[in-house]
């Protein structure tokens, strides 16, 4: 599975060069978020600051974005309405529907040319109202921000369902700032956070329509290629993923869970044993690291027990990493299948 990102130029070089190497061991491709995409939704942060009815919240500091280990990657402004701004009548421009429809013609194109397998799906990969919202928007105006980028959201999505077939389409919402409340990683967050995240995660699951397939990518941020927080275990991607499995009231496809490097060890998968996994479900663990073929099979091994079936991927995108890394981590896939396969 691919996450979403990648380090090339465009859409149609993603599609030529991993079509011909991941092509077919792949059930659906993204367009590789290249451009103005390829920091994820930091391009949502350029659109709010331009836009008219947002301003800087001088009153709310500073963010401060730290990964892991501590390291300061960078301190940011927070957004707010202006005075006299009606939330409810706000139209955000996310320019998804429109990414998503130009590479959306690439694809089609070069499948039907044979470049990519007949039966690949498109992947359009959306941010949740949350992901925004917690990184750039003052915590005063979360709420009014949340319904109107949602109302926008969802719009685009409508627009992306009705321009492709359905059994063309997949749908992935990355979930990352959720994770990151349920860590405690923001300085604030609302009382009823985990009641608010496990009904939009429901929301937005049930807004996709039937046909298009569905798929959640959880993670923990990684905008220096680097976790934000290094997870315990999976007990926060297990209560997650039991919220949106007894939730979601259409059928989830697809789910994508984290494992770190280092975490070969079975005490970091064991709160997945406590799920129950749809048959219907394709789960891929992101336990697939540059350059560490010998850890990635250690990394599977321990899975196999804890979970059974599955596919691989990596942890997240890889549009933010070393373009160098390219040939090495698509190699690691391909050995990483067929180690898959030959310990089945």
């Amino acid at each position: 599975h691919l996450i979403g990102s990648v380090p090339l130029a465009s859409p149609e070089e993603v599609f030529r060069r991993l079509g011909g190497t991941l092509g077919p061991l792949l059930s659906r491709m993204p367009d590789g978020e290249t451009g103005e995409r390829r920091r994820w939704v930091y391009w949502q942060r350029t659109m709010l600051e331009r836009h008219p009815a947002m301003e800087v919240d001088g009153d709310a500091g500073l963010l401060e974005l730290r990964q892991w280990d501590g390291s300061l990657l960078r301190r940011t402004s927070l957004l707010r309405f202006r005075p006299g701004v009606d939330p409810d009548a706000v139209d955000f421009p996310t320019g998804y529907a429109e990414a998503a429809l130009d590479s959306w013609a690439h694809f089609a194109r070069l499948r039907e040319e044979g470049v990519l397998p007949a039966a690949l799906r498109f992947q359009v990969c959306l941010p949740t109202p949350m992901s925004s919202a917690f990184m750039y928007v003052s915590p005063r105006a979360h709420d009014h921000y949340q319904r109107a980028y949602e109302r926008a959201l969802r719009r685009d999505l409508d627009r992306i369902a009705a321009a492709i077939p359905a059994a063309d389409l997949a749908i992935q919402w990355d979930i990352c700032q959720e994770v990151l409340v349920f860590e405690g990683y923001f300085p604030t967050r609302p009382p009823d956070y985990r009641e608010r995240i496990f009904a939009l995660l429901t929301r937005l699951g049930d807004a996709v329509p039937g046909g298009v397939e569905l798929g959640y990518h959880l993670c923990y941020g990684s905008p220096a290629d680097q976790h934000l927080v290094m997870p315990k275990d999976t007990a926060i991607l297990a209560e997650l993923t039991g919220a949106i499995l007894g939730g979601v009231r259409r059928r989830v496809d697809f789910l994508h869970l984290p494992v770190p490097p280092d975490r070969d060890d079975a005490a970091y998968l064991e709160p997945l044993r406590r799920l129950t996994w749809p048959g219907t479900l394709r789960v891929y663990l992101g336990l697939i690291h540059h350059a560490d073929r010998a850890g990635d099979r250690r990394r599977i091994d321990v899975a196999r027990d804890a979970v059974g079936a599955f596919g691989v991927a990596t942890e997240c995108g890889w549009g933010r990493g070393e373009p160098t890394r390219l040939p090495g981590l698509l190699e690691s896939h391909r050995h990483a299948v067929d180690y898959l396969v030959t310990r089945r």
